[in-house]
């Protein structure tokens, strides 16, 4: 019987190796991690090309084709007359909105995570139509109350309305962190001796803080963005997304790809903390 030397048998493993299946099986053992990437790229890439065009110099008014590389629209970003003050006006209602929002849905989020009381399913379905609702016919419906109500359009009712659909994603939020949360903990600080109000303090409300924290954030992007129902409920008032709406017939400055590359550079910053205080907090427990 023939024996192959070492020789041979490396040959024949190299031979094994560069048959044509293999290019397939590597992409089948890293599928997902492609699709992962391709997806990512796929949701990124108007992002970059935001980025991308805050540094150009358009000769005309439409920022749709590069032209040369230029700081100005950062050295100078209020240079469009009326963007700031949209911008700052938008800032401000968004922050009211969150801390509102935000108040008002931790409570509502505890007492349907932790209580039983009658009209509690029927809460639960309520909390849920707003953002079940097309965002036309909330904002028309929000129009034709203050209407009714004889109610001034302007940076109230505006307010009124970015509470009112920021609360139900603060609810779902906050509620899913209540319901994720391990009972024996809070039980065991009782056991030494802690209070309801201590137990809360100490036990139920750091663990309950990453979700409140997601729920602002949350509030905080989509009272900043929202042009559907600001738009039927602003009046003469001008917000940031009603000024980007006004612009783009008339002309698309670079500084609106200015704010829009800061406010994504902002969350990416924030959400690297994020990451790293958690590791953090993980590695020292």
């Amino acid at each position: 019987m023939a024996v192959q030397t070492p020789t041979q048998s490396t040959k024949i493993a190299r031979v094994g190796s560069a048959r044509p299946g293999g290019p397939i099986r590597w992409i089948r053992a890293h599928i997902v991690p492609l699709g992962a990437g391709a997806a990512l790229l796929y949701m990124f890439l108007p992002i970059f090309v935001v980025v991308a065009f805050s540094f150009n110099r358009p000769n005309g008014r439409y920022n749709d084709k590069w032209v040369r590389f230029s700081t100005n629209a950062w050295q100078h970003p209020c240079a469009v007359s009326g963007m700031c003050s949209g911008l700052k006006l938008s800032l401000t209602i968004g922050l009211i909105a969150t801390v509102v929002s935000v108040i008002l849905g931790t409570l509502v989020a505890f007492a349907l995570g932790r209580y039983r009381f009658r009209g509690r399913s029927a809460t639960n379905l309520l909390i849920f139509m707003p953002m079940a609702t097309p965002e036309v016919v909330m904002g028309s419906s929000l129009l034709a109350l203050f209407v009714m109500l004889r109610v001034q359009s302007g940076t109230m009712t505006i307010l009124i309305a970015h509470i009112m659909f920021c609360l139900s994603f603060v609810v779902v939020t906050v509620k899913a962190r209540i319901a994720a949360l391990d009972p024996r903990l809070e039980q065991a600080a009782m056991d030494l001796y802690a209070n309801e109000r201590v137990t809360f303090w100490k036990i139920t409300f750091p663990l309950v803080l990453p979700g409140i924290v997601a729920a602002a954030l949350l509030a905080f992007s989509l009272s900043f963005d929202d042009f559907i129902i600001t738009y039927f409920n602003s009046g003469a008032t001008v917000t940031f997304p009603i000024f980007v709406w006004g612009a783009a017939n008339h002309g698309t400055p670079p500084q609106i790809n200015v704010v829009g590359a800061t406010m994504f550079l902002v969350s990416l910053v924030v959400v690297i903390v994020g990451q790293v205080s958690s590791s953090r907090r993980r590695k020292k427990a």
